[in-house]
């Protein structure tokens, strides 16, 4: 008789372990498209059998197992934080691209030509008016275009300080999202497995990575603590530090206690902001300020080699600029005269001397070996190819972050061909042990009845 009953409640208990798996199993289904869920699985744990201890076998329901791979995850992390970067330094740096197109016939590179070729002209016709004119209107177009040029990359820059205000409230934002998980792991240590709550965690941690570098350590409650650039507590336990950004000047990220974690911050969104706002087009700036302040300088100075149509010494520069650290912005043709462009050598008056001179500075090595041509080209150059390598990174990432994104959707994404066979199979198995049961309770109600009859 207690053989039966050990039977009974065995089979009785399986049914109930078979539900369990079942309802795991269709949460699996239910959950398949859910961002971040990974499949879990109902372990099975095989109770012993000793009928000489009485240990009376059967199965119970362990814990459940997910199949998520923390490596996986990790790689998903590393290549969304490089195609985040990508993206963002490609965005900011097509902004200032079209201003370094060096076969436009409006850009600088055009006006530069043309500018030379007025003195050329102007040597065939040093007396004529209206070709000292040309070269007054030639070197104005020229230098409205450098300043429209210095502008719209101060402008990028102040949109990039924009945006890095922007990602900062993201990135805050989504440290409080994981501090609120971490608050309810904490509350229930069963959560530590719960499937809904890991798939919020690595959804947010993921969303975290296309903004900036972080490290994780996954504490022994189910909490996660986020540390940004790997040093930097973002998040501990329930707990959030705010981070901030100063861009008066260039861009800084302070921690919660106002220290500068800038330097640390080398990926994703915010890591491309800051180096484009901080290094890249400041340097295309400077390069750019260095090649006003050589024309300017470098034309104003053999102009005052030569005399005016008036044969006296000039008195008055072509071109003016406020200083050198900002002379791309500030360049500017100054209240000189036609009569004042002086095109003749001071050993021949009216002459055509010095307008040759002029024109002859267009190959000269006149900016740090180079010609101005030469120069400019070298800077449209540079932004090309940073452009270039910008999208080169973009699509490259792009391909590694969805190959990472297949590897671990195979690891622990949900087949619903295969749950679906798993739905069949503990069908079967509890329906088997409902037949069991069936059976020995009709076994117990005979031995019962047999008893019965016996004492009677």
């Amino acid at each position: 008789m207690a053989t039966l009953t050990s039977s009974l409640l065995n089979a009785a208990n399986s049914m109930q372990v078979f539900t369990e798996s079942l309802n795991t199993i269709e949460n699996n289904i239910t959950n398949a498209n859910t961002p971040g869920y990974a499949a879990q699985d109902q372990l099975l744990v095989a109770q012993p059998f000793d009928p000489s201890t009485g240990a009376t076998g059967g199965v119970e329901a362990g814990p459940l197992i997910s199949s998520r791979s923390d490596y996986l995850e990790q790689q998903v992390w590393n290549q969304s934080e490089s195609l985040g970067y990508a993206q963002q330094q490609s965005n900011d740096l097509n902004e200032v691209q079209p201003l370094f197109d060096l076969t436009s016939t409006t850009g600088i590179a055009s006006d530069l030509n043309n500018f030379f070729n007025s003195f050329s002209q102007l040597s065939i016709s040093p007396n004529d008016t209206i070709s000292r004119q040309a070269v007054i209107q030639q070197a104005t177009a020229l230098a409205q275009n450098i300043n429209g040029s210095a502008n719209t990359m101060n402008q990028t820059m102040d949109d990039i300080a924009s945006q890095t205000t922007d990602v900062v409230g993201n990135i805050n934002q989504i440290a409080s999202q994981i501090a609120a998980i971490n608050q309810q792991y904490q509350s229930n240590a069963n959560n530590t497995q719960d499937a809904g709550l890991s798939a919020q965690m690595y959804t947010a941690l993921e969303n975290l990575s296309s903004l900036a570098n972080f490290t994780v350590l996954k504490q022994p409650d189910g909490t996660f603590t986020v540390l940004l650039g790997g040093q930097t507590p973002l998040v501990m336990g329930s707990q959030q530090f705010q981070i901030s950004a100063n861009t008066s000047s260039q861009t800084s990220i302070l921690d919660s206690n106002g220290n500068d974690i800038t330097s640390e911050i080398t990926q994703g969104q915010l890591g491309a902001l800051i180096q484009d706002r901080n290094t890249t087009i400041p340097g295309y700036l400077n390069t750019l300020n260095t090649f006003a302040q050589s024309l300017a300088d470098t034309v104003n100075g053999q102009l005052n080699e030569g005399v005016d149509e008036n044969g006296n010494a000039p008195t008055t520069d072509l071109f003016s600029y406020d200083q050198p650290s900002d002379a791309a912005e500030t360049i500017a043709v100054t209240g000189i005269t036609p009569d004042q462009i002086a095109a003749a050598s001071s050993d021949a008056p009216g002459g055509n001397g010095n307008a040759i001179a002029l024109a002859q500075l267009a190959t000269a090595p006149s900016v740090n070996g180079y010609s101005f041509t030469q120069y400019y080209g070298n800077l449209g150059t540079q932004v090309g190819n940073d452009v270039s390598s910008a999208q080169q990174n973009q699509t490259q990432f792009q391909d590694q972050l969805t190959q990472a994104q297949a590897a671990r959707a195979n690891q622990d994404g949900v087949s619903l061909n295969t749950e679906a066979a798993m739905v069949l199979q503990f069908q079967q198995a509890y329906q088997a042990a409902g037949q069991l049961v069936s059976i020995l309770n009709s076994m117990t109600q005979t031995v019962i009845t047999m008893v019965s009859s016996t004492t009677a």
